[in-house]
């Protein structure tokens, strides 16, 4: 009996082996592994041995839950058969840091590596880091396991995916596709530095003068960016940086950040700032001293501390203050330098700053993966921060060809000019004295007209720029004030569910918050929005309390058009603390067995906003006692206000204490929208 029982355990388990299998010439064009039933996944240390994954019995359906982070790899098993004659090839694509896959081969595995981080020597296809080719014999059944690996904290990629030959071929080809013309900009990009570069590098063995010297330091780590940038793409060509990848993507940052160091150096001696402006040149000398800090700190700290969180917030604070600090020290030069080369160094300062703020816009905001967009193309954002660098290495090239024609020439003919240049200077001083004098006689009269009523004029103008500012600043303070206040009570809310032991709902509570946290800080650098995202704000938030109170208490929204709300905007948070303070204050310390609240918003004339909670009342709420002082309401009001100051539209706030037989039944919060 008990051998019976056996056999039939194991023919059921091999049923359920070849019924989890992946037919590889049944792919039309692409099979995606994740949350299908074939696959199954585990989670490992990084350094366990395939031997051990065979054994493992602690497989799972594979969905996004699994993650890979520094110590933690993913492993994933499923079955490939070919059920043709003929050898058949399917593509694995994955796009993360390390992947390794073990193709079970007459009785052994065989194993392929591949991953952005793997170099160029050790992938199966040196033009592609993300397709893996896997080869089937006729009617063979092969069992795969695949491992997914990286050496950051944590990371996000696209879970891997099985592409037929066709499959693969029209994917190749469409990256080929778009990524030609960005590649193609790239080699001219580093060819011409190339060229120059070499120009430079014999002028400095020639001349033996630091400008040169400055000048081939901010071309040569150009041309590392370069070929740190030309990694990541399918190029071929020149492609080195491909052979350490892991490396590479150490020094982008460190190799941008040194050049912008060699370039400060290099401006400080072509337009010769000492001579204008000594405390000028002493900050540019500190400004690239702190590139230089920074450009090895930065390659330090992410040689140690692999996270990429961390390496984003970084790289956006930097750029935060280099930019502005940037845009600064160009207006001063502009300001304090008066040199004939300054030209070159307007023009081509300019297109180096655009080019740098434009690429980090498109990059931080996502503009690159905006479908059908402007910047919608592979590597968008170092294309534009590479043409704005070419145009600022030609405008350089150029002046520091004209400053060695300025050099020589001053030579030739400096004792010439300087003799010439006094007696003129002498002659046009004693004319230019006599004109002044008549003319200063003339003019007096006038320009103190004149400029009594331009002083008046913009003395009103001041007064009239001043009280807008300071209403808009008020605005700006206030809006401040409400998301300290409304976060202070929500961990409150969150802190009272952990201390009754309702952990789920303490859980859940937090990924609501988490997401309400992130809309309102999302709206809190606006103006105003609509009410229909004011309302969507509410709902979650109401949600939020409903956990927290439980059943007694119960809310209703009435709406009768979420389009139409979206043509009305508010401040942002204006609605919230009245439904907070409703909640907090009038439900919340009520005894009756049923707390309502009403949300009711009423578009059939002028949008009107009613709040009503059949709470304790305002009078009852002022005689308990807080543990805080309530000021989202004061705060609210005086907002609203000052929006109506500055605002075309018009909203007027009315609050009515609601009474059944003389007892406080609740409070009515009215807002009504005039145009």
């Amino acid at each position: 009996m008990k051998k019976q029982a056996i056999i039939m355990l194991l023919f059921l388990s091999g049923f359920y082996t070849l019924s989890a299998q992946i037919k590889a010439d049944a792919i039309d064009s692409s099979f995606k592994l994740i949350g299908n039933p074939e696959v199954q996944a585990l989670k490992s240390v990084s350094d366990v041995s395939i031997n051990n994954i065979i054994k493992s019995t602690s497989w799972k359906a594979y969905d996004s839950t699994f993650t890979v982070s520094k110590d933690t790899a993913v492993w994933m098993s499923f079955k490939l058969k070919n059920t043709t004659q003929e050898i058949l090839s399917t593509y694995l694509f994955y796009d993360g840091h390390y992947i390794d896959i073990y193709l079970e081969k007459e009785d052994e595995y065989k194993h392929y590596k591949n991953g952005y981080f793997r170099p160029l020597n050790q992938r199966p296809e040196p033009k592609s880091y993300f397709f893996t080719e896997l080869k089937l014999s006729p009617l063979q059944q092969s069992q795969c396991y695949i491992k997914l690996s990286t050496d950051y904290k944590s990371t996000r990629f696209t879970a891997p995916i099985l592409y037929s030959k066709i499959g693969h071929l029209v994917f190749t080809d469409n990256v080929q596709k778009n990524h030609g013309p960005p590649i193609a900009f790239m080699y001219v990009y580093l060819i011409s530095l190339c060229c120059i570069a070499l120009f430079v590098l014999v002028f400095c063995f020639r001349l033996q003068k630091r400008i040169y010297v400055y000048y081939f330091g901010y071309l040569f780590f150009q041309i590392v960016y370069a070929f740190v940038v030309l990694q990541a793409t399918p190029a071929t060509i020149a492609n080195l940086a491909s052979y350490f990848p892991y490396f590479s993507s150490l020094i982008s940052e460190t190799a941008q950040f040194t050049f912008i160091g060699f370039y400060i150096l290099f401006i400080q001696h072509l337009l010769t700032v000492k001579m204008f402006d000594l405390k000028l040149a002493k900050t540019l000398t500190i400004f690239a001293i702190i590139c230089f800090s920074y450009a090895i700190l930065w390659f330090g700290f992410n040689l140690v501390w692999v996270d990429l969180d961390v390496r984003r917030i970084v790289s956006i604070i930097i750029r935060v203050i280099v930019l502005p600090l940037n845009l600064f020290l160009f207006f001063w030069i502009i300001y304090k330098v008066k040199h004939p080369l300054l030209k070159y160094f307007v023009v081509g300062q300019s297109l180096f700053f655009v080019g740098s703020v434009l690429s980090s816009i498109v990059f931080y905001s996502g503009l690159h993966q905006v479908p059908n967009g402007i910047f919608s193309f592979p590597h968008s954002q170092n294309v534009i921060f590479m043409a704005g660098l070419l145009g600022e290495v030609l405008c350089f090239s150029i002046a520091l060809g004209e400053s060695m024609f300025l050099v020589q020439k001053d030579k030739e003919k400096t004792s010439q000019k300087l003799i010439e240049q006094l007696q003129q200077n002498q002659i046009m001083e004693t004319k230019m004295r006599k004109e002044l004098d008549k003319q200063i006689n003339q003019k007096t009269e006038e320009l103190v007209q004149v400029y009594s009523k331009i002083e008046k004029q913009k003395e009103e103008q001041l007064n009239k720029s001043f009280n807008e500012r300071l209403r808009n600043m008020k605005m700006l303070a206030l809006r401040s004030q409400m998301n300290p206040h409304f976060i202070f009570n929500s961990l409150n809310a969150l802190k009272n569910l952990v201390m009754q032991s309702r952990e789920e709902d303490a859980i859940s509570y937090l990924d609501n918050f988490s997401l309400l946290l992130r809309n309102i800080l999302q709206n809190s650098s606006k103006n105003s929005i609509t009410v229909e995202e004011e309302l969507e704000i509410l709902e979650l938030y109401l949600s939020l309390e409903k956990r927290r109170l439980g059943n007694n208490f119960s809310y209703v929204i009435q709406c009768d058009s979420r389009e139409i709300l979206s043509q009305y905007n508010i401040p942002p948070l204006l609605l919230q603390p009245f439904v907070e303070n409703a909640i907090w204050h009038g439900l919340y310390p009520s005894n009756k067995p049923e707390k309502n609240l009403s949300l009711v918003f009423d578009t059939s004339k002028q949008l009107q906003i009613i709040i009503e909670d059949n709470g304790i009342g305002r009078k009852e709420s002022s005689k308990t006692k807080k543990t805080h002082q309530s000021a989202g309401t004061n705060i609210t009001k005086e907002r609203l206000t000052l929006y109506n100051h500055v605002s075309h539209t018009q909203m007027q706030l009315s609050i009515l204490d609601l009474e059944d037989n003389g007892k406080p039944s609740g409070t009515r919060i009215t807002i009504t929208y005039n145009d």
